[in-house]
C-alpha cells in the first residue's frame, strides 16, 4: 500500500498553492519562507514530480501541481469542515463533571445556582462517586477531587485552593464549651467521628498539633464524609473535614471549629484528561477558583 506524503509537507504545498507565494504560504503557517520550500522540494522528491516552475518573478502549477492543488484543496476543506462541526458538536454537549457526592451536596450544590447564571454555556451535568475517584473515567469532561497534586502527564491539573482541614462539632455536643480557648490535647477522650475512606486525617491533624496518633479515642465510623457531618451536626461527636464542605455549616452556627484549620498536603484541583481540548474547563476552573478565594 502507498503511504501518503508528511502532512506537514501537503500543508506547505496546499498554502502555497492556494495563495501562489511560498512567502505568503510561510506566514499562514506561521514558519519562514525557507522551512515551506524544503517541504515543497521533499514533497516532489517523494513524489518525483515537478509541481512548481518559475514564471517571471514568482511561480506556476504544472499540470502535476494542478491535480496535487485541487485534491489536497478539497481534503483539506473538508478536513476543516468536519473538525469545525465537531468542536461545534463537543461545545453543544454537557459538560461532565465529576466529584465526591459530599462535595456535590455540601459545598456545590448551594452555589449551582450561581454557576448556571454565570456560566450559561456551560451545560453542566454532575456525576457523583463516594467511592476512589477516576478522572480518567470515560464520560467525564473533568473531576474536582482532593488529592495530592502529582499530576500525570495524560492529566491536566487546575489547582484551585489548598485542602485545609479542621475539627468540627455541633454547638449542643455535651463538651462543647469547653473546647473554647482550650488546647488541641482537650479532644483527647473525646469519641472522634471518622470516615473509612480516609482514615489518615485524625492522626495526620494530631501530629501536626504535637498530638500522638495512638492517643486518640474514636467513636463511630462513616462510610462517606457526608454522613460523618451529619452526624456532627446532630451533635453525635467531634468530627474533621475540609473547610469549603463545612463553611455553611459554620456560618449559620450548626458547627464550630474551635482550633480553625490547617493545610495538608492536599489540594482542590480540577483534574482534565489531556486528549480533551474543552476551553470550557478552563473557564469552569477559573470560576471555582474565584468561588474559593471569596470565601
Amino acid at each position: 500500500m502507498n503511504e501518503l506524503p508528511p502532512l506537514n509537507a501537503l500543508r506547505a504545498f496546499e498554502a502555497a498553492a492556494r495563495l501562489g507565494s511560498v512567502s505568503k504560504a510561510g506566514a499562514e503557517l506561521f514558519v519562514t519562507h525557507g522551512a515551506v520550500s524544503r517541504q515543497i522540494r521533499a514533497l516532489e522528491e517523494q513524489l518525483g514530480v515537478v509541481l512548481f516552475v518559475r514564471e517571471g518573478r514568482g511561480l506556476a502549477l504544472t499540470e502535476a501541481g494542478l491535480r496535487l492543488r485541487d485534491a489536497s484543496a478539497e481534503a483539506f476543506e473538508r478536513l476543516r469542515s468536519i473538525c469545525a462541526d465537531l468542536k461545534r458538536g463537543a461545545n453543544d454537549a454537557p459538560f461532565v463533571l465529576g466529584c465526591s457526592g459530599s462535595l456535590l451536596a455540601r459545598w456545590f450544590i448551594p452555589r449551582l445556582d450561581r454557576l448556571n447564571r454565570e456560566l450559561p454555556d456551560l451545560r453542566l451535568s454532575l456525576s457523583t462517586s463516594e467511592g476512589e475517584l477516576d478522572p480518567r473515567r470515560p464520560g467525564l469532561n473533568a473531576t474536582l477531587l482532593f488529592a495530592e497534586p502529582a499530576a500525570p502527564p495524560d492529566m491536566q491539573v487546575h489547582v484551585l485552593a489548598p485542602e485545609c482541614i479542621g475539627p468540627v462539632v455541633s454547638p449542643r455536643y455535651a463538651h462543647a464549651s469547653t473546647f473554647h480557648n482550650a488546647s488541641p490535647d482537650a479532644l483527647l477522650g473525646e469519641p472522634l467521628l471518622h470516615t473509612v475512606s480516609r482514615p489518615q486525617a485524625w492522626p495526620a491533624w494530631a501530629e501536626r498539633h504535637g498530638l500522638s496518633a495512638s492517643s486518640l479515642s474514636f467513636g463511630a465510623g462513616f462510610e462517606h464524609l457526608y454522613y460523618l457531618l451529619e452526624a456532627a451536626v446532630a451533635g453525635l461527636g467531634v468530627a474533621i473535614a475540609p473547610k469549603p464542605l463545612v463553611a455553611g455549616d459554620l456560618t449559620a452556627g450548626r458547627l464550630i471549629a474551635p482550633w480553625g484549620f490547617v493545610e495538608t498536603e492536599a489540594v482542590l484541583a480540577l483534574w482534565v484528561p489531556g486528549r480533551l481540548a474543552d476551553q470550557r474547563a478552563q473557564r469552569l476552573a477559573q470560576w471555582l477558583k474565584t468561588a474559593l478565594a471569596e470565601e
